[in-house]
Order: C-alpha cells, then sequence, then structure tokens
C-alpha cells in the first residue's frame, strides 16, 4: 500500500530576520526626529536660559531670570486659563462625540463610513479659514445670536470676545480627534454586551453607563488626550474669538517670539508647556498599561 509522503512545509522566516528588517525602516525616521526634533527641542531648552540685548537679539546664558518671571501671577493666571479652557473643550467634545460615535457604530449600518467621511471630510479645510468662518457665525450680527435674540434673548448677550466663544472654537476645531478613537472603540466593542445589559440593568441610560462606557474607556481616554494636548497650546481660537482677557498660553507664546522680541521668555513658556503636557500624557500611558493587565 502507497502511503503519500509528509508534506514538506516551508521554512519559516527567522524572527531575527523580520526585527532586524523593521529595524531599517523604522531607521530614517528616527534619524529625522533625532536630528530636526530632538536638536531643536535642545536649543529652546538652552535658550529658555538665555537674555536678550539691546536690540532683541537673543543670546544663550545660565540665567534663571527667564523661569523666576513664568512664576508672576500674570502669567500663572494664563496658564490656569489655558488648562481650563482645555478641559472645558475635551469634556464637551466627549458629551458630543459619545452619541454621534455610538449612532454612527451601532446603527449607522452600510453608511456608517458615509457618515464617517462627512465629519472628517470637512477638517480637511485649513484651521485658520475655518476659526475665521466660526467668527462669522458666532458674530454679534451672525446667525447664531440673530436667531437667539429672536427666541427672547437680550439684546447685549455675545459670543466673540468671551471665554465662552473660546471654548466653542476649541470645541469645533478638536472634536473630530474625539469621535474617531471612540468610533473605533465601539465598533470593535462586543454588541451582545448591550444586549446582556438590557437585561440586567433595565434602562437604555443605565445599560450606557455601566456597559457602553467601560467597554469605550481606552477610546475616550485616547480622545482626551488627542482633544487636550493641542487645545493647550491653540492661539488661533482665542485670537479670533476671545479678547485681551481670554488669551493662552499660545497667544503668549506667539507674542514673545514675533512682538515683544523676547525670545529666552518665549522658549521657556514653551519648555514649560511641554513639561506640564508630558506629565499629562505620562499619566495617560500609565493609565493604558494598567488597563491591559
Amino acid at each position: 500500500m502507497l502511503t503519500r509522503p509528509p508534506a514538506v512545509r516551508a521554512p519559516k522566516r527567522p524572527r531575527r530576520r523580520r526585527t532586524r528588517l523593521w529595524s531599517l525602516l523604522t531607521l530614517p525616521g528616527t534619524i529625522w526626529m533625532s536630528v530636526f526634533f530632538l536638536s531643536a527641542l535642545l536649543l529652546t531648552i538652552a535658550l529658555s536660559f538665555g537674555v536678550t540685548d539691546d536690540l532683541g537679539n537673543p543670546h544663550f546664558a545660565s540665567t534663571l531670570a527667564n523661569w523666576a518671571q513664568l512664576a508672576e501671577p500674570a502669567y500663572a493666571k494664563v496658564i490656569v486659563r489655558s488648562f481650563l479652557y482645555a478641559g472645558l473643550a475635551s469634556v464637551i467634545c466627549l458629551l458630543i462625540a459619545y452619541p454621534v460615535s455610538y449612532v454612527i457604530a451601532l446603527h449607522g449600518g452600510r453608511f456608517k463610513h458615509a457618515l464617517i467621511a462627512a465629519i472628517v471630510v470637512p477638517f480637511f479645510a485649513n484651521y485658520l479659514v475655518r476659526m475665521y468662518g466660526w467668527s462669522t457665525v458666532l458674530a454679534d450680527d451672525g446667525p447664531v445670536l440673530r436667531a437667539a435674540r429672536a427666541m427672547g434673548a437680550p439684546a447685549s448677550i455675545q459670543i466673540l470676545n468671551t471665554g465662552f466663544g473660546v471654548v466653542a472654537g476649541l470645541v469645533y476645531g478638536f472634536v473630530v480627534f474625539m469621535i474617531l478613537p471612540l468610533y473605533a472603540a465601539m465598533e470593535r466593542m462586543d454588541v451582545s454586551l448591550i444586549e446582556a445589559g438590557r437585561d440586567l440593568y433595565g434602562g437604555p441610560l443605565r445599560t450606557f453607563l455601566f456597559v457602553t462606557v467601560p467597554a469605550t474607556r481606552q477610546g475616550a481616554l485616547a480622545g482626551l488626550v488627542l482633544v487636550f494636548l493641542p487645545a493647550t497650546g491653540d492661539f488661533v481660537s482665542a485670537q479670533l474669538l476671545g479678547g485681551p482677557n481670554q488669551i493662552m498660553i499660545g497667544n503668549l507664546i506667539q507674542q514673545k517670539f514675533f512682538d515683544g522680541q523676547n525670545w529666552p521668555l518665549g522658549c521657556a513658556l514653551t519648555v514649560l508647556l511641554m513639561a506640564l503636557l508630558i506629565v499629562g500624557l505620562s499619566g495617560y500611558i500609565r493609565q493604558s498599561r494598567r488597563d491591559e493587565t
């Protein structure tokens, strides 16, 4: 009786060779980031201890005067305001993105990709152009306030040159960065969990709070980081939608570099902002690792 010879399997590619290939592919990006990003970062840190001459030209030095100046109440107030506006914008984006992502992911059907495209494509337009358009919409004679006055709002109501206008601009500018990770998390979620939650918790609201929210927590945390980090350093919204009393740390940095010709102080503000954001980002990374274990 003839027996079939055992099939000869192709030899597996050594894992070491694959690792070496990926290392070679990441080498150009690593060199680029090391040369252009880290060198610029080191120069910024070094210049934060510098001084300016009578003509406003920056020079490297070893003084702590710039850092001591950041402890003044005026700078501390702007920093706290920046984090407050960014935090409010992140929370509002979360409240908007949850129902939008939920409806698209679980009830969008064959139109879900078209709905996501309808949300994302407008954000390909230039950010500055979108903020100019938003300032027109929220202007004193714009459609929003005209409709509000028609419904009985006082004639003195205004949105521009207020903190509400700045937060509204931040929400409009970055809400898409909250919708996308939440939508991806809900796409991966097991729908049977919602059905089981309705049997255990009863109403839709309790099911959403005790089942959907914990199952999509990673997407929510990622969205909060993606919104909070750029919103903290944003200066366009505060410049176009806010007034002198609503400037953020990004506006201060811009003023020190361009208007005030005080590059060392601007570098100190930049390094401080990066340090504070790195602390928050490290907390997010620790929480993500804790959730994975």
